[in-house]
């Protein structure tokens, strides 16, 4: 099922709608201020184990990252940052940014083996941001790559909705995504490093 939703002020009824998807244990896509990604309820076992399916991936072996809504929330998943990063993260988040932390016990409850790190996003989207509101916890997230060699992503939720339409419960049209995916920074290491060059890379670069 395709949804569109506005992208500045999505409606409250759509977002409760799509909330009860992802409690009920499904898996839906949705726009982020980069690409559009895969998302379900991180405390749900049943979607948790879909998502794995959908990208093929053991779990043990997944990169997924937690969505959060607010940067308050981070702590009750990751081990507590220096106050340079805490610093830093505070500064760029939202945005498009994945950061890498060490997680404590929360996080492998979700994965059911013992990862030590985790990243982490606040995408500067109203829609994620509302759905991670009314959800109450943080979604697991993974970038909807395409099938295109030529091409790393789809830009087209009415393409993205072809392609996986019939495999997902829900997708969001918020309009067109961006083709360049987040900036990964690495927080888990003595030396801060950039692991992945995305959108705004250039402003990490002033200061690792």
């Amino acid at each position: 099922m395709l949804l569109k939703l506005n992208s500045g002020s999505p409606n409250v009824a759509q977002i409760e709608k799509i909330v009860k998807i992802l409690k009920d244990g499904g898996v839906i896509i949705y726009p982020t201020d980069t690409v559009y990604a895969f998302g379900c309820d991180a405390h749900n076992e049943k979607a948790v184990e879909k998502l794995c399916k959908l990208k093929g991936v053991e779990l043990d072996h997944a990169n997924f990252s937690l969505i959060f809504s607010d940067i308050k929330l981070i702590g009750e998943y990751t081990k507590p940052m220096d106050n340079s990063i805490y610093k830093m993260v505070n500064k760029f988040l939202p945005g498009p940014f994945t950061f890498i932390l060490n997680a404590n016990g929360m996080v492998p409850k979700i994965f059911k083996y013992k990862k030590k790190t985790i990243g982490i996003r606040i995408p500067d989207n109203r829609i994620s941001q509302a759905l991670i509101r009314s959800l109450g916890n943080p979604m697991l997230s993974t970038s909807v790559h395409d099938d295109d060699v030529l091409l790393d992503y789809t830009t087209d939720p009415e393409l993205i909705n072809n392609r996986w339409g019939d495999q997902v419960e829900m997708i969001i049209d918020g309009g067109f995504g961006n083709n360049e995916p987040s900036t990964v920074i690495n927080c888990t290491e003595d030396e801060v490093t950039v692991l992945r060059h995305g959108l705004g890379a250039e402003l990490i670069e002033e200061l690792v």
